[in-house]
């Protein structure tokens, strides 16, 4: 009931919310600026963003009503904390008038300053994680993961936010099982659902609500401040829950969004030469004439699939 609660909450309240975040942002006018190179969203630019504020409202007071325990706080508060940054970087591109918010070095130290510190108090938690059939205890090893999991998470949705309701798509999907996943193995184990599933169902919710003013053609894009704020949160729950593997699948297009384009840089660097018409992918898929639309049914398509077969995996590995 607590799971379902949630959920409907933060729907209903970032559903009441972005209406109001909509006309702010166009009265304050916090519009978005396309990047030179992206030509074919040249039409979108002047479009309002920092929409994610409004999620993050609804996630927020959904999770708080929801009395969440000190791991569910934290994980609130940590989506928050990636928010803020999100928030600053979005704010000096609007203040500015340029393409470039914070710097990436300043980016790095904010997001790798807060991985730190939960990563850490994370290993005194559990240092156990997840291989869907087994558990194994890496001990201190686990803190390095732990970092390297926020940088790739926070990195990853940032770069899949590129086409209208795509990065929301996908979260909304791969939270919902990844919430799913974790709720099972932990009513297994412990007989009890984690608040983890609950600030994850929270999370969904808010996503549906968003959806309806993100999709194509988007009222509001959510900017860093919302982008940055789900890797953050997917990598919290990730952290606290133990399950790195199984998120790593769920957001198996959060991974190719980063892959892409790490293979780009490194390619490009050696031979002068791209592998991809433009990265990070779904951009390449855009270059070789496919509707932004189509793209976000084929990466939510996708999510669902492999997210369904993990989920699956899991119940079998309890039976």
């Amino acid at each position: 009931m607590k799971i379902i609660i949630a959920a409907l909450t933060a729907f209903a309240i970032t559903l009441c919310v972005m209406p109001l975040i909509i006309y702010f942002a166009k009265k304050l006018k916090l519009r978005q600026t396309i990047l030179s190179y992206v030509d074919n969203h040249m039409g979108k630019s002047g479009t309002p963003t920092m929409g994610g504020v409004g999620f993050l409202i609804g996630i927020a007071v959904a999770c708080l009503l929801s009395g969440l325990d000190r791991i569910g706080i934290i994980c609130v508060v940590v989506t928050l904390g990636y928010g803020i940054v999100g928030f600053l970087d979005d704010f000096i591109k609007i203040w500015f008038r340029r393409n470039e918010g914070l710097k990436p070095y300043q980016k790095i130290i904010f997001q790798l300053l807060i991985a730190v510190i939960i990563s850490v108090s994370a290993f005194y938690n559990s240092s156990e994680i997840s291989l869907v059939f087994m558990k194994a205890d890496i001990g201190y090893f686990a803190i390095p993961l732990n970092i390297f999991l926020f940088l790739a998470f926070t990195n990853s949705v940032n770069l899949t936010d590129g086409l209208d309701g795509l990065a929301s798509s996908v979260t909304l999907i791969s939270m919902a099982f990844l919430g799913a996943i974790i709720g099972i193995s932990d009513y297994y184990i412990s007989g009890q659902i984690s608040s983890a599933t609950i600030f994850c169902a929270a999370i969904a919710g808010a996503m549906i609500a968003f959806l309806i003013f993100n999709c194509y053609p988007a009222k509001i894009f959510m900017g860093d401040t919302g982008s940055l704020a789900l890797g953050g949160a997917f990598a919290a729950v990730t952290v606290y829950s133990g399950q790195a593997l199984a998120s790593a699948l769920t957001g198996i297009m959060f991974v190719v969004s980063a892959v892409s384009v790490i293979l780009q840089v490194v390619h490009y660097k050696r031979t002068k030469k791209r592998i991809f018409l433009m990265a990070p992918y779904h951009h390449h898929l855009e270059r070789k004439g496919l509707h932004e639309n189509r793209i976000v049914h084929i990466y939510s398509g996708i999510t669902f699939f492999v997210s369904s077969l993990v989920l699956l995996a899991t119940i079998l590995s309890y039976i």
